[in-house]
């Protein structure tokens, strides 16, 4: 693919994702621009490109696509539908960056990548986290010796049901299996957390678990338990509740080493803990405003004929395959 002089996005969906987090950033980096936005709702995409000042809006994502003010495409989409407008994207020759993740399951994964290697042209995924000062930190840390040899690896997560959680007329779109696939909360939250762990310490390439539904509220799994192993021969575990009782909330992986250990939130963004013989070190690491400048940034960079930016749709596949294999017993 050729370089692009200026990188013209267009937005398929503009959702609460894209008010913060994403939204406002495109048009923050140097030689980016949103120039449309597209929602099936006509109305919300006029709001949204009057409120943010772009110029197209429609309620068609071919037409969007199609637009030749727009050379590449953001989805901010539920899971169900990634895996289409990536490949509606890369097929009329425009990059692909894509809200995690990649797609509600690992083969649809796949069909994302073959597309993007034929054609040539690249998908991007949204794990910004990678880039944030404060992951960095926990790489920096963990990779640097601070703890010695890493030893073991611990997720676990546990939230309280959300009030919405108790409308089985009106579901979050979250726990619909038709929209965000078979895996609920944990397809949404887990991947980001075995995505940054693949990317400090390398591909997972054993993993299963157990999902169970032990509350009832809705159709898929809320408690969620798993091993994994490392290509390099690390191991850990994992255990996601979503329905537990408000005291048990937590949000805390543990890197442990032979010389100490590190602790970090994924979410809450707690103040990052070093324990090693001299005590426990705390690093408070503030975001950007915009959580995803960082990986835009490298994104557009890449897009422009830059430094090649790795969060690509290969690299977001491997957190695809692992939830599957936790969640479906092969």
């Amino acid at each position: 693919m050729k370089p692009l002089k200026n990188v013209r996005w267009g937005f398929i969906g503009c959702g609460e994702v894209t008010e913060k987090k994403s939204g406002p950033a495109f048009s923050l980096v140097s030689g980016s621009e949103v120039t449309a936005v597209m929602s099936r709702d006509k109305e919300k995409a006029r709001s949204y490109a009057h409120r943010h000042g772009i110029r197209h809006y429609c309620n068609d994502p071919i037409e969007l696509i199609e637009n030749p003010d727009v050379n590449a495409v953001y989805i901010a989409t539920p899971p169900s539908s990634h895996a289409t407008f990536s490949m509606m994207a890369l097929r009329a020759g425009k990059p692909a960056y894509v809200e995690k993740p990649l797609a509600s399951g690992y083969e649809d994964c796949l069909r994302v990548n073959k597309l993007s290697e034929e054609t040539g042209i690249p998908c991007f995924v949204a794990y910004y986290r990678r880039y944030l000062p404060y992951f960095q930190k926990v790489k920096e840390l963990a990779l640097s010796g601070a703890i010695g040899k890493i030893l073991n690896v611990q997720i676990r997560f546990a939230v309280p049901p959300r009030e919405l959680d108790y409308n089985t007329k009106n579901l979050p779109w979250r726990l619909q299996p038709d929209i965000a696939g078979a895996g609920g909360y944990f397809y949404d939250l887990a991947s980001h957390q075995i995505d940054l762990l693949q990317y400090m310490f390398g591909n997972i390439i054993e993993a299963e678990g157990y999902g169970m539904n032990m509350l009832g509220l809705y159709e898929v799994e809320d408690t969620i338990n798993a091993c994994f192993k490392f290509d390099n021969g690390l191991t850990g575990s994992g255990s996601w509740c979503f329905v537990a009782h408000d005291s048990a909330r937590t949000d805390r992986i543990e890197i442990f080493g032979d010389k100490g250990m590190i602790c970090f939130s994924v979410f809450d963004y707690t103040p990052v803990a070093l324990h090693t013989r001299d005590g426990r070190q705390e690093f408070i690491i503030p975001n950007p405003p915009h959580v995803q400048l960082p990986l835009i940034e490298k994104i557009v960079a890449d897009l422009r004929g830059g430094e090649k930016c790795d969060c690509t749709s290969v690299s977001a596949t491997g957190a695809n395959w692992v939830m599957d294999k936790i969640l479906i017993q092969n």
